[in-house]
């Protein structure tokens, strides 16, 4: 079986990797991926793999192997693409005017689609169902992973565990990275208003000033941090947006900040919400202004279930060679990923992507990130090898 998988790879890799350039080329907003969607479904019908369209844009695909109630397991991919003008000058650059799939999601996508090529042609060698999910929405609140759950993409089959590959621009191409446990921190966005009384700066004695109170409340608020968490906890508190006044000789009535609290503890991540706001509103209120607090409840963080994590190991270093396999690093940056791993088992690890002597270095997120697609083999193929197999006991 991964032999065949191997050989099928390498020989469908031409075919994925313009793909890849036909996605990349044209990149769609979150929610937006009307003709990213459209054309993930040509590809499915082509290889007669029956789906479902979820959430507008998201696209359910199924393949059957023996046996298929004996074993199911989803494999996901996101589709949506970044506000981020791309700088590369390639054949396959975006042709869509501030919109850049800078995070990878076109190599994600590439790769489940040459996944379901792979595990479609040998599903007379496999035992089970492998659910293909498509992803719209992974860049933005409330993440399309919240949305295609509500609608029942984890019934009908029920899936038992749940795989998802990330691009990783610090990893070398041909390796891949695992962890166990907490690997990505859930994400909730701040949003605090402070109302004061303006006046003229000279009278700062007539004024209730909001700026005065909002610089007491960004210091305060890193005590949540500092003071209230078990410090072997990982935990980011940052305001990120502190925006008032328009003049020298004016207080303003009123400041506005933004930032985003990040944990990997959900209990913890929720007592940091209560705390926050006790915080805020006992300072704000103390000092004579008024507070309108507002907290986003983001992506929760991402958990990789313990025997599902020693499984898809084995089965990379069985697909790459041990050599090729190591252990990533914990991120507190989110990913809606943890959405699924919050009700199912799941493992999402890393694709390395750079390539130091083609220059391919950039990070993601960036104008010039790029891939050395020779990576795409390597993804497509370990996502069927995942298929094919991973389970729990």
């Amino acid at each position: 079986m991964i032999e065949q998988i191997k050989k099928l790879a390498k020989q469908y890799a031409p075919d994925c990797i313009a793909i890849r350039h036909h996605l990349h080329a044209h990149p769609e907003l979150s929610y937006q991926e009307f003709e990213t969607s459209r054309y993930i479904q040509q590809q499915l019908a082509s290889l007669d793999i029956p789906y479902e369209v979820k959430a507008e844009t998201g696209v359910i695909g199924l393949i059957k192997g023996r046996n298929p109630e004996s074993r199911i397991v989803a494999l996901r991919a996101d589709i949506d693409a970044l506000p981020i003008q791309e700088e590369n000058e390639v054949p396959y650059r975006s042709q869509h005017d501030g919109i850049m799939h800078a995070c990878g999601h076109d190599v994600h996508t590439t790769c489940l689609l040459g996944a379901a090529r792979i595990l479609q042609q040998l599903r007379h060698e496999w035992e089970g169902t492998v659910k293909l999910i498509f992803q719209p929405g992974e860049e933005k609140n409330p993440g399309g992973a919240s949305l295609l759950i509500k609608e029942g993409v984890l019934e009908n089959p029920a899936p038992t565990a749940i795989v998802g590959l990330h691009v990783h621009p610090g990893l070398e191409t041909g390796k891949l990275s695992f962890r166990a446990g907490k690997v990505m921190a859930s994400a909730d966005e701040l949003y605090i208003t402070i109302k004061g009384k303006g006046g003229h700066a000279a009278s700062p004695h007539l004024c209730i000033d909001p700026i005065l109170i909002a610089s007491h409340l960004v210091i305060a608020l890193q005590q949540l941090v500092s003071r209230y968490n078990n410090p072997f906890n990982p935990t980011v508190l940052s305001i990120t947006a502190f925006n008032g006044g328009t003049t020298t000789n004016i207080i303003p009535g009123e400041v506005k900040l933004k930032g985003t609290f990040r944990a990997m503890d959900e209990a913890w991540r929720f007592k940091a919400h209560e705390l926050l706001r006790q915080t805020a509103e006992g300072l704000v209120t103390g000092m004579g202004a008024q507070l309108d607090l507002h907290i986003d409840v983001g992506y929760p963080s991402v958990y990789n279930h313990e025997e599902l994590h020693n499984n898809a190991w084995q089965r990379a270093v069985e697909y790459v060679g041990n050599d090729q396999v190591s252990e990533t690093e914990m991120r507190m940056g989110a990913e809606d990923f943890g959405y699924y791993s919050q009700k199912i088992p799941g493992c999402f690890f890393r694709l390395g992507v750079m390539n130091r002597e083609k220059g391919i270095i950039s990070g993601v997120h960036t104008p010039t990130f790029n891939i050395d697609e020779s990576a795409i083999e390597t993804g497509m193929g370990m996502m069927a090898w995942m298929g094919a197999g991973i389970g729990l006991k």
